[in-house]
C-alpha cells in the first residue's frame, strides 16, 4: 500500500471544493456510441457517482476484457448500506483510494463488509502549489500523474492489486472518479491491448455519467487531457511500454499475469 502524508493550504481546500462540489451541468446530447456503450456498464449506486464496470472491451486481438473482476467510481463516503451490499455481493476484495490526504479526511471512504482498503496516493507528494493548481482538472494534472513523485507507485499499486486479488474484485477511486481514476482505466485498458480509440470512449464517458456538458471543466473530462498524459509517458520514457516498464515498473511477468486474469 503507498501511503502519503501532506500538509494541506487552505487555498488547496477551496480548489477541491470547486473541483469536487456538486455537479450542476446538463446532460450531453450525444454520449458515446460504439464500443464504449455495448452494455449498461453503470453499477447503479445510489450514493456513488461514475460507478461503472472497467472490463467488456474488445482487444485489438479479438479478446474480451472480462467484466466483475475491476470497477472504478467516485469516492466511497456517501456509499448507501445497500450500495456497499451491492459490493460485497460483486466480491470486491479491495478498494484502492487515490486520493489525497486532505480528500480522505474531507470524505472518509465506507467500505464494503469483505474488503480491504489500500491508500494509493497519485500526487499527495507534488508541492502544495503544484496541488492547487492541477487538483481541478487540466494538462497539468495529466502530466503530474507521470512525473509527480509517488504518482508511478500509486497506479503500479492498483494494477497489482489486480493481479492478487484471486477470484475477487478491485474497486479503484479517486474523487470524482474521472481524472486519477480515468488514467488509471486508460493505463490497464492500453496494456492489456484496447485500441486508443475505445480508451478514448471510455474515458469520456464519464461526462455521461457525471451528467456534464462538453464545455464543462470542472465536472467533467476534455480529450486534450488524457491526450497530455499519454504525450507525458512517450515524452519521458520514449513509448508507453516503456512507460509500464521502468515507469510503473511492472516485470513483463506482471503484464501477463495481467492480461491472464483479465482477458478472456
Amino acid at each position: 500500500m503507498v501511503s502519503r502524508s501532506i500538509r494541506v493550504p487552505v487555498a488547496l481546500a477551496a480548489g477541491l471544493t470547486v473541483a469536487f462540489g456538486p455537479v450542476t451541468g446538463v446532460a450531453l446530447a450525444d454520449p458515446p456510441t460504439v464500443s464504449a456503450t455495448v452494455f449498461d456498464r453503470s453499477l447503479n449506486l445510489q450514493g456513488v457517482q461514475n460507478a461503472r464496470d472497467a472490463g467488456g472491451y474488445r482487444t485489438v486481438d479479438g479478446r474480451l476484457v472480462r467484466t466483475g473482476l475491476v470497477y472504478r467510481t467516485g469516492q466511497l463516503n456517501n456509499a448507501t448500506p445497500a450500495d456497499l451490499a451491492d459490493l460485497t455481493h460483486r466480491q470486491v476484495r479491495y478498494v484502492d483510494d487515490l486520493r489525497t490526504v486532505y480528500e480522505r479526511a474531507i470524505g472518509p471512504d465506507k467500505v464494503p463488509a469483505g474488503a480491504t482498503a489500500h491508500w494509493a496516493d497519485v500526487i499527495g507528494q507534488a508541492p502544495p502549489q503544484t496541488l492547487i493548481t492541477t487538483l481541478t482538472g487540466g494538462d497539468d494534472l495529466y502530466r503530474a500523474f507521470i512525473t509527480a513523485p509517488g504518482a508511478n507507485e500509486a497506479f503500479a499499486a492498483v494494477l497489482r492489486d489486480i493481479i492478487d486479488t484471486g477470484d475477487g474484485a478491485v474497486l479503484f477511486h479517486c474523487t470524482a472518479g474521472k481524472d486519477r481514476t480515468g488514467w488509471t482505466s486508460a493505463v490497464l485498458l492500453t496494456i492489456l491491448g484496447v485500441d486508443r480509440g475505445t480508451v478514448n470512449q471510455d474515458y469520456l464517458l464519464s461526462n455521461q455519467y457525471r451528467n456534464t456538458g462538453p464545455n464543462d471543466t470542472i465536472n467533467g473530462v476534455q480529450q486534450p487531457w488524457l491526450d497530455a498524459a499519454f504525450d507525458q509517458a512517450a515524452e519521458t520514457y520514449g513509448s508507453f511500454d516503456n512507460y509500464v516498464r521502468d515507469g510503473l515498473r511492472l516485470s513483463t511477468a506482471d503484464v501477463a499475469a495481467l492480461k491472464a486474469k483479465m482477458l478472456a
